[in-house]
């Protein structure tokens, strides 16, 4: 009997070891290098055998450890279940216990753990059974700030996208929607609140001075939307009434000494859940929104379900430390994630390659409501301002990947310009190509069929298609080739026949794994004008659907001026030679006002590409300090500066030159001292020659004396054009100018102005930088408002300076400097590499061996935001030669660290294959 039990443990030892062996083999591949990482592939998905029906889950959270019991309903196949893997991180997570339906289960004869990652269950039973999971975890160690962790002595979590494997053992996917109860238990003197989604069930005292709370969401979640917060900390509250009546109670959570930076969220949010009522009929389903704001969050915000997570400077607002833009910002990430509730959690995604179909969509719907909120004309610019300068340089380099992806390493790194606004632009062209009705029913239809289901892209065209009566099929190949199209436009007017034809084509550069591409369905929306601007053609949207297409207009009284792409209605490049002349008319007459800023930055992109030209034919520097801007642009410039009757922010806009990004997608090889000298050679000519100009309107756009501050689109438009106004005059860099910045600074009332003064002083080393330096800090870490140092941070390490890298090496010694906070990482490391491209593209290699120690660094202990940083290298072929080997080298030195994270390693390999 003893024999026969030694070779019956020995038999299960072996196939626990092949089960072990045969699912390793399935999730991973082995790189060359020898690391080991996971390539998931969109076309292997398939539907988990396993689901699992309702969690309890109870968190006991003391000073040592949470201990965290998991108990799972299951249900799976009738008939020969397969082994049940369940996601985990080994190094997170200590194994206190598992049993099935009351029986403890043994390791190597039950389950295995992996080496790394993932439990198996064996030989789990049929149909249906109770899986409870024990596992203790250490939250004050969890530096990745993914899971459960602890921050500022306050328990957190963040489990977007596969972060509630670093909690316990679980099908840690997005299709396995369950419903949740949970028992939260901790010490009340040290974590007084207790929170997790869904409404708040009981609570009640423990010895020891602990108390707990249960809670239970009454709707199925998957558990990338599970949330939990035990902390120290103070609310505001307040109440919304749905549209049918029912009473929702709001609470927003921060730390004390940021409650008065509240008020604007919550005016926010009411704004938002009247307005996802108006314009889709979508009421908020609990009976309680919570929204808490934590200072260390690897992202913007989180849209756990009825309890919102925001980092810090998604949330607080208030005049004297946030500027407008800070303002806009908390307005439209409290809407986006207020959105979520039914774009991404009552309807979800089927798996991560679907991500564009909950944060697409729900960047769309967070533009429109804060394009109603503030300005639509000026919304539409900023959005489209992302666009050129962070999503078509991705498009353009070895990161370059569709909208739905088709592979990744680490999920992480999907969450993307190109995820967010381009696939953003993707459901703007349904809007347009379907019209605003259309789309309503497009999203009413979808809502019905998927409520409470984890869905696919295809179901959501399928739902706009079936709708409209509209055959959507060409419309996905938006969501599967990767790239920019470009349109090229040619029109030509038959004079007796009164007719104009106009030819559109099509064509998509290749990129990374797609070497040749397909015509897309692109929208186009035009109107004809006259050489007055008068309309000869109403608008219309054409659709471009084949790679070239002649579409012809009667009736057409005289040779018509083009205003092409209206509202950028495609995420496409323009091919369309215009004269200096009919650019100035389209600046000054069309009235898409889209197409009026787009016709400026035209103008100046051609004259600072033309002066880089002559920059790099000049034989020294004298010869480079004695280029002259054009006469004629800075006539035209003056024209917009001293205009009347345009819409502040739009003028300013206007006066504000294209910037580095943006313009390096026009030169090969990027040449950054020549782009960087031009730019600073450009904005310092317009600013002498037009100084009185500049200073009458500073003068006039001055507030009165005692305005109450106010976030109307008029004030900040007013703010806007006022700091662009003195921004080129600090260019000057006179004592006449140092001195308008520095009283600028003293007589400002709102962070806005602040800041700007900063700005314009920092350049120049003397006692106004000295003064407004020190005391911008001090009256910061007096308030103690970290947002605040982080734009003092940031301000010093974007600013141009021959000695940029030394300051912020210098920075990182400063007593506020917190390698461990993301936000402080991104105001000041971030911001030298992606906002100082003087500093950043030395030629002596300096900021990139600089940049390259940092992502290692900061990779030990967040691979989020390592990541992130490493991807600055991915344009690394654009530059010179002795760029391209400086860059290189970092990558594959980032590369080949042995221990680099998956995320990090992903990032630095595809920019070397690229």
């Amino acid at each position: 009997m003893q024999e026969k039990s030694k070779i019956v443990v020995a038999a299960a030892a072996a196939a626990a070891a092949a089960a072990a062996a045969y699912y390793f083999y399935r999730r991973y591949r082995s790189k060359p290098e020898g690391k080991q990482v996971k390539k998931v592939l969109r076309s292997a998905y398939q539907p988990s055998p396993y689901q699992i029906e309702t969690v309890s889950l109870n968190f006991i959270l003391t000073e040592e450890e949470a201990v965290v019991t998991s108990e799972l309903k299951m249900t799976g196949p009738k008939t020969s279940p397969p082994p049940l893997y369940l996601d985990g991180e080994r190094s997170q997570l200590t194994l206190r216990s598992i049993t099935i339906n009351g029986k403890k289960l043994v390791e190597g004869q039950d389950y295995v753990l992996g080496a790394e990652e993932g439990l198996t269950v064996l030989a789990p039973p049929t149909t249906s059974f109770d899986l409870s999971i024990v596992v203790a975890t250490k939250p004050q160690d969890n530096t990745q700030l993914s899971g459960l962790y602890k921050t500022s002595g306050n328990y957190c979590t963040q489990c977007e996208a596969v972060g509630f494997r670093r909690i316990t053992y679980f099908l840690d996917r997005p299709d396995v929607m369950s419903k949740y109860t949970v028992r939260v238990e901790a010490d009340k003197e040290l974590h007084p609140v207790l929170l997790s989604n869904g409404n708040e069930t009981a609570r009640g005292e423990l010895a020891g001075g602990r108390h707990w709370a249960t809670f239970e969401d009454p709707f199925k979640k998957p558990c990338y939307l599970f949330a939990l917060v035990a902390a120290k900390l103070q609310k505001i509250e307040s109440t919304f009434t749905t549209c049918s009546g029912r009473k929702v109670d709001i609470k927003i959570w921060s730390e004390p000494e940021n409650v008065d930076q509240l008020d604007w969220a919550m005016t926010s949010l009411k704004d938002a859940m009247r307005w996802d009522e108006r314009v889709y009929g979508r009421e908020y389903d609990l009976d309680v929104f919570h929204i808490v704001a934590v200072n260390d969050f690897n992202m913007g915000a989180m849209e756990n379900k009825g309890l919102n997570v925001f980092n810090t400077s998604c949330v607080l607002a208030k005049p004297s430390a946030a500027t407008d833009a800070d303002f806009e910002r908390v307005q439209g990430v409290v809407g986006h994630e207020y959105f979520h509730n039914w774009t991404g959690n009552r309807v979800t995604c089927r798996d991560w390659f679907q991500l564009t179909l909950k944060e697409g969509l729900t960047v769309f719907r967070d533009s429109g409501f804060s394009a109603d909120m503030t300005s639509a004309a000026v919304k539409r610019i900023e959005d489209v301002r992302v666009m050129r300068a962070h999503q078509f340089v991705e498009d353009a380099g070895p990161m370059a990947h569709p909208i739905r992806p088709e592979s990744y390493l680490a999920i992480d790194n999907f969450y993307t310009v190109t995820v967010y606004e381009k696939g953003s632009e993707v459901i703007r062209m349904y809007h347009t190509l379907l019209g605003a009705a259309g789309f309503r029913k497009g999203m009413d239809l979808y809502f019905e069929r998927h409520d409470g289901q984890a869905v696919t892209c295809d179901d959501f065209r399928a739902a706009m298609a079936d709708a409209n009566g509209r055959d959507l099929t060409q419309f996905e190949r938006w969501y599967q080739q990767a790239g920019t199209p470009t349109v090229k436009a040619v029109g030509v007017y038959d004079a007796p026949k009164k007719s104009y034809s106009l030819t559109l084509s099509q064509s998509t550069p290749a990129t990374p794994g797609q070497p040749t591409k397909l015509p897309f369905h692109i929208p186009v929306k035009i109107k004809l004008l006259d050489e007055q601007g008068k309309c000869l053609l109403d608008e219309r949207v054409l659709e471009l659907t084949e790679a070239s297409q002649t579409f012809t207009f009667d009736a057409i009284p005289s040779a018509p001026v083009l205003s092409l792409l209206r509202g950028f209605s495609a995420p496409v490049k323009v091919d369309m030679p215009l004269s200096d002349a009919t650019l100035e008319l389209l600046a000054a007459h069309d009235d898409d006002a889209f197409n009026r800023w787009d016709a400026s930055q035209q103008l100046a992109s051609r004259v600072i590409l033309s002066l880089i030209t002559q920059w790099q034919k000049a034989p020294d520097s004298a010869a480079r300090d004695a280029l002259k801007v054009p006469e004629p642009f800075i006539k035209a410039f003056r024209a917009t500066l001293v205009a009347n009757g345009l819409e502040p922010s739009l003028q300013a806009y206007a006066l504000t030159l294209p910037d580095y990004s943006v313009l390096a997608q026009e030169m090969a090889p990027i040449d950054p001292d020549a782009l960087v000298g031009v730019l600073r050679l450009v904005r310092r000519s317009l600013a002498i020659q037009l100084r009185t100009e500049f200073s009458a309107a500073y003068t006039a756009l001055a507030p009165p004396k005692g305005e109450k501050f106010t976030v109307a689109a008029e004030a900040v438009g007013r703010r806007r054009l006022r700091n662009v106004c003195l921004e080129y005059l600090a260019m000057i860099g006179d004592e006449k100018s140092i001195a308008l910045s520095l009283a600028h600074y003293k007589d400002a009332t709102t962070m806005t102005d602040y800041l700007a003064a900063l700005k314009a002083v920092d350049p120049y080393p003397g006692a106004a930088r000295d003064e407004v330096s020190s005391t911008f800090y001090a009256r910061a870490k007096d308030n103690k408002e970290a947002l605040v140092i982080n734009k003092w941070f940031a301000v010093q390490a974007s600013t141009f300076a021959p000695d940029a890298l030394q300051r912020v090496k210098a920075l990182m010694m400063h007593e506020a400097y917190d390698s461990t906070n993301p936000n402080r990482v991104r105001s000041l490391v971030s911001m030298f590499a992606n906002a100082n491209p003087a500093g950043f593209h030395s030629l002596d290699g300096s900021g990139y061996e600089f940049i390259g120690s940092q992502v290692l660094e900061i990779g030990q202990r967040n691979s989020q935001v390592a990541a992130r940083l490493c991807s600055v290298f991915s344009a690394w072929k654009k530059y010179d030669a002795v760029r391209q080997g400086l860059m290189k080298a970092q990558l594959v030195r980032i590369r080949d660290t042995p221990g680099v994270s998956k995320d990090v390693f992903e990032i630095a390999s595809r920019s070397i294959e690229g």
